[in-house]
């Protein structure tokens, strides 16, 4: 049987033009799903009850951890396949694609499981206490079993990335947040479900989403072949070498907000229910550095399957520009409707000033943090990922820890927010500065392989 051509989509043509198409339908797929998020908080706040708010801000923090897995599996995922695909094998990206497939469902059905017991202890360590506990414990277990389909969902969004279909993969998220968006009202107020209306909403748009992902990667593009046991043994140590790593790396992330998490903890509900807003606020506002940094991967892994090194540093420098400009139009935007935002969500007393304090100030401070994602997105797909960990947990233990203690120490709550900003400026001029000092030497160890090989063969028999 024929084997079926594929082509390279990212290996000609502007990489600037490949890097805006690419994030741009990603970022609306994942602006659709965290704008509902948003929605969805909304509503909880407009119960008038404000442990459901603050409810929602912890368990958002432990279940992050789970999705923070599911996105370092599929990073995993697509730098494989897409690297597969820049060498022109699409066999073995349909193999790689399979293998990664049954390791996400499951490590993320095991993880589920150990995750129930320890429910109770987690949200106390986060600093839930009462009431507000006890209805984040219930959100977290009802959502909890729906946590590999959406692992399961993410891995086939990356592998539509893969192959370049930017616009299915959109409409992965994008088909996830429209049944969130009608789903979320009708539980909460039109069933009178409350929390429990949100969980079930959450759960049913999983269910859509993984429903697209299988068809967009079954149907339309076959990148599945089941593989026979020796061909998933060999695949196995690619995708844990690069798998292990971003999951840390991921892992990383909730941990730093954990972090502040607790320590805003100690100011009081209306300081976590502001706190919550902004975790919902950051992804809608700065979805675009999000979806930059899984959008850019594809792009390096196939320039790096056919060693195009001048279109891999193309690539990071178009990417940093994109940044740059994406940060200063929202970080002005926020500033602008600071306190509009706040009113929105009916933020009160403390909660109120960190939302807007945020906006003012520490939301410039993703110029760095998008410098670090982009960053972090490189070295995954370029046979680094061990650097973007040691970034990630720097930037998430030294950057967020003793920046976040000082700040709570010196300005309250208010400087835990100052802390968390600032933390990030070294690191993420430390990842920039590494990534290209990373590909100049990659291309120089290319560059010298064809050298060595004609030496060799000009060299007279001895």
């Amino acid at each position: 049987m024929a084997t079926q051509a594929i082509v390279g989509k990212f290996l000609q043509g502007s990489t600037m033009r490949h890097v805006v198409t690419m994030t741009a339908t990603s970022s609306v797929g994942l602006l659709a799903v965290f704008l509902v998020d948003v929605l969805n908080l909304l509503y909880i706040s407009q119960l008038g009850q404000q442990e459901l708010a603050a409810a929602i801000g912890y368990a958002s923090t432990l279940l992050f951890f789970h999705t923070s897995i599911a996105i370092g599996l599929s990073i995993a995922a697509t730098a494989l396949v897409s690297r597969a695909i820049g060498r022109g094998s699409y066999d073995s990206a349909k193999q790689l694609a399979a293998t990664a497939l049954i390791l996400i469902g499951v490590i993320s059905t095991t993880l589920t499981l150990l995750t129930y017991p320890l429910l109770s202890g987690l949200l106390q360590l986060l600093g839930a206490q009462g009431e507000t506990a006890r209805l984040a414990q219930r959100f977290c277990s009802m959502i909890l079993p729906s946590i590999p389909l959406l692992a399961l969902s993410m891995c086939l969004g990356g592998l539509l990335r893969a192959v370049g279909d930017a616009r299915l993969a959109m409409y992965v998220t994008l088909g996830a947040a429209a049944a969130t968006a009608v789903l979320d009202p009708l539980f909460i107020f039109g069933f009178g479900l409350r929390l429990d209306g949100a969980a079930y909403a959450n759960v049913c748009a999983r269910i859509v989403m993984i429903s697209i992902g299988l068809y967009g990667v079954l149907k339309v593009h076959s990148l599945y072949a089941r593989p026979d046991r020796a061909t998933f043994v060999q695949g196995l140590a690619p995708f844990m070498a690069i798998g292990f790593p971003a999951i840390l790396t991921q892992v990383a992330t909730p941990l730093g907000n954990a972090a502040v998490t607790a320590a805003i903890a100690s100011y009081g509900d209306d300081a976590v229910a502001g706190w919550a807003v902004v975790g919902r606020l950051i992804p809608v506002a700065f979805g675009g550095l999000f979806a930059l940094s899984g959008a850019v991967g594809p792009i390096l892994g196939q320039n790096l399957g056919a060693q195009q090194y001048d279109r891999l540093r193309s690539t990071m420098r178009d990417s940093l520009k994109f940044t740059l400009i994406y940060v200063i139009v929202v970080w002005a935007l926020l500033a602008l409707f600071s306190h509009q935002i706040a009113n929105a969500f009916g933020a009160r007393g403390l909660g109120h000033d960190l939302i807007v304090f945020f906006c003012l100030f520490v939301a410039g401070s993703f110029l760095f943090n998008g410098c670090l994602f982009v960053a972090n997105a490189a070295f995954n797909n370029l046979g680094f990922p061990l650097y973007s960990t040691m970034l990630n947990w720097g930037r998430s233990t030294l950057g967020v820890i003793p920046f976040v203690w000082f700040g709570s120490h010196w300005y309250g709550a208010l400087g835990v927010l100052a802390g968390y900003g600032l933390g990030v400026v070294f690191f993420g001029i430390a990842g920039v500065w590494l990534c290209f000092r990373v590909l100049g030497k990659m291309e120089r160890d290319a560059a010298e392989v064809p050298e060595s090989t004609n030496a060799a063969a000009s060299s007279p028999a001895g």
